[in-house]
């Protein structure tokens, strides 16, 4: 069993630098704290091929991530999948941004979760708290991207 869950934000900072912010998966730490740690491989500037390798906790357990750029279209698209194997993972998941009028950015998170053995059993259980969660997700990432970005 797979499924998706999306959240939607606006940022009031200009897509390239969004885009900036959010293709660097060392930033992940500000808005999901589920990450505990995280690195990029290799430590040059994300590209496609990029790892990121990270330490995650989920329901009190702690697990490697380990997840590879699939594709990076400057400023309007990122895309990754979940190289490691976890009874949960992330087959497909990335980033689409659209510049707003106002010099804001809309952004698009989405992810789909699949489960592999005993994950097939978890998937749904993951899935329904990611979706729950998926509003407060967008409104962190929006405060950490606006924290983190000057305002021009």
């Amino acid at each position: 069993m797979s499924g998706q869950f999306e959240a939607t934000t606006e940022i009031d900072r200009p897509v390239e630098a969004v885009f900036d912010y959010l293709a660097d998966g060392r930033n992940d730490p500000q808005f999901s704290p589920r990450v505990l740690r995280i690195e990029r491989v290799p430590e040059t500037p994300t590209a496609v091929g990029t790892v990121f390798r990270s330490t995650v906790k989920d329901a009190g357990v702690k697990t490697a991530r380990e997840f590879r750029i699939t594709e990076l279209d400057a400023p309007a698209r990122i895309r990754w999948a979940e190289v490691s194997k976890n009874s949960v993972a992330v087959a497909e998941g990335g980033y689409d941004l659209e510049p707003l009028a106002d010099g804001r950015t809309r952004v698009r998170l989405h992810n789909v979760l699949e489960g592999h053995g005993l994950g097939k059993l978890l998937v749904g259980l993951a899935l329904t708290a990611a979706r729950k969660d998926a509003p407060a997700f967008a409104a962190r990432i929006k405060a950490a991207a606006e924290a983190a970005i000057p305002q021009r």
